[in-house]
């Protein structure tokens, strides 16, 4: 087996804390988008540095306006504060497309025109609830003029099967996974001609100097994909902290059609912010974990 030291930077004293608040405005912010962001704000506060914001809008069927400006103002209700502009993805397509074409000159990637369908019926089963189907590779060696002019088709990225990717969390300390049987060849464009969230979020938290992400641990494994794709486009990675997530009574994590959880309801019924923070930092709280 190869193994991939993609270990984080030993942090520098002098390096000035940089995170982000990134949520995708495809519905009204929960109780676990709360207990995620306010981590990632105290963490900011203790290293004396600054938080970016940033839209991921790129779900243009599901994102709307309505959910952005909400997400401001939730966010700004719970008392977090971040430095200014705003920054959308929407608006930053051109870039990601750059990024794209670099890794088709390196052949890191390569076009797919499997359907979902026939993926699951062939791929290997995903561990949990957080992960997908391993990619068969049926179109690991398909080139690009090899495909009809109107078929659809997306980009995926080719993972060194077999090696082992390594990283250090900042709460959960070392982590590895082994590509190709953690996960698999992971799409970066889709067929809408989008940028895939794994692309998008490499390329913006590179180029705004984000050196800490603190985000949920379901998101464990896209970190292991990322750092691939950081060091394929020749780009520095941050460190990274991952926060525990909220639960339901029934196990389940929370999601955005969760509405009694979400901040938006809770202001209405008179809580506080106060009482949101206790409701998802209590020690004692049933659904952390």
């Amino acid at each position: 087996m190869k193994s991939c030291s993609l270990s984080l930077p030993t942090p520098d004293n002098k390096l000035i804390y940089r995170g982000r608040l990134a949520p995708s405005p495809t519905g009204f912010l929960h109780l676990g988008h709360a207990k995620t962001f306010y981590t990632a704000y105290q963490r900011a506060l203790e290293h004396n540095g600054t938080l970016l914001y940033r839209n991921e809008d790129l779900d243009f069927q599901r994102c709307k306006e309505v959910f952005i400006q909400a997400a401001e103002e939730d966010l700004h209700w719970l008392g977090i504060h971040w430095q200014p502009p705003v920054l959308s993805q929407s608006k930053r397509l051109p870039l990601y497309r750059q990024y794209l074409e670099q890794l088709k000159s390196k052949a890191a990637i390569y076009p797919c025109t499997c359907s979902r369908k026939e993926i699951a019926l062939a791929a290997i089963a995903p561990h949990d609830e957080n992960s997908e189907p391993i990619y068969p590779g049926f179109c690991r060696k398909r080139k690009l003029e090899s495909i009809p002019h109107n078929q659809r088709f997306v980009w995926r990225f080719r993972v060194p099967d077999g090696e082992a990717i390594h990283f250090t969390d900042g709460r959960l300390g070392k982590q590895t996974y082994i590509a190709g049987k953690d996960f698999g060849d992971f799409i970066i464009w889709r067929h809408d001609d989008i940028p895939s969230y794994q692309l998008a979020v490499v390329v913006d938290d590179a180029l705004t100097g984000v050196n800490e992400v603190v985000r949920g641990e379901d998101l464990l494994l896209s970190t292991a994909r990322q750092l691939l794709l950081y060091r394929a486009l020749g780009l520095t990675p941050p460190n990274f902290y991952h926060t525990p997530l909220l639960r339901d009574s029934a196990g389940h994590r929370l999601a955005k059609r969760s509405d009694s959880l979400s901040l938006r309801t809770l202001r209405s019924q008179g809580f506080s912010p106060e009482d949101v923070l206790k409701m998802v930092f209590s020690p004692n709280n049933p659904s952390s974990g």
